[in-house]
């Protein structure tokens, strides 16, 4: 897979499907990298093509020092956008990346198809928990995370049965470079994009996870408030990666919200 000039740095990228189909950019959560979107490969790849990248300090795209901001994560994916020559997107992202989707839409609205959030937040606080995490991973690395990240991010009941799906997330967080895990924690710490929602025009599709205690339902059903015309669609059994948890449910909403809109 190549990598891209992008913003100053080297993003590795995938761009995979028809080459004349509209073009859907995934972007990833904290910790993780572009083969997090894998189970929804199959259900894109014959009627989009797909761009899915690692975000700045994640996987193999360049990890600078931070601390970075959730503005300057996406003006990487208008760059990586500029780069391919793609004027325009459907974009979706999980977590931070929804959270970057929520700043393309305020900032760079003309770029965006439509936009689907999942799994995020406009504003996350305490930022305890992100400068704790930040000083634990600076000084010990991505170990002593991991266990207590994936906790949250799956079910008991996928935990209990799914080991090697599982393992898969904790392999990615493992290889995430310290440095860009803590700059990518201070982004969303100093986020705040709850008095901007109301700009976002793009027609929207929020995905939570039922049983997610990081983006709870009541988190996502605030954004849903504040981005007008926004819908948000509820799936059970599913914790805060919910694309992997019940990717067959989380891919029949997310076709279905794509499939409705012009096609350009």
């Amino acid at each position: 897979m190549p990598h891209a000039q992008a913003n100053g740095i080297r993003i590795h990228y995938e761009l995979s499907g028809p080459l004349d189909a509209p073009v859907v950019m995934l972007s990833n959560s904290l910790g993780t990298r572009l083969e997090m979107w894998d189970p929804q490969m199959p259900a894109l790849g014959e009627l989009y093509r797909v761009l899915r990248y690692d975000s700045r300090g994640h996987g193999r795209s360049d990890a600078p020092s931070g601390p970075y901001s959730i503005g300057l994560l996406a003006d990487d994916a208008v760059a990586l956008l500029d780069a391919l020559g793609i004027p325009k997107v459907h974009f979706c992202g999980l977590s931070k990346g929804g959270m970057v989707g929520q700043w393309l839409a305020s900032h760079h609205g003309p770029r965006l198809s439509s936009l689907v959030l999942c799994a995020t937040a406009a504003h996350l606080p305490p930022a305890e928990l992100w400068n704790q995490r930040i000083e634990q991973t600076a000084q010990d690395g991505m170990a002593p995370v991991v266990y207590g990240v994936t906790a949250r991010w799956f079910t008991p009941a996928y935990l209990a049965t799914r080991p090697p799906e599982v393992e898969q997330v904790r392999a990615m967080i493992l290889a995430t470079p310290p440095q860009g895990y803590g700059a990518c924690c201070a982004a969303i710490r100093d986020m705040d994009q709850r008095d901007t929602l109301g700009t976002i025009r793009t027609p929207t599709l929020l995905i939570a996870g039922a049983d997610d205690p990081a983006t709870t339902v009541e988190v996502m059903r605030a954004l849903n408030q504040g981005i007008a015309g926004s819908r948000l669609v509820e799936i059970p059994r599913a914790a805060h990666l919910v694309n992997i948890e019940q990717a067959d449910r989380f891919n029949a909403a997310l076709l279905a919200f794509l499939d409705a809109q012009p096609r350009e």
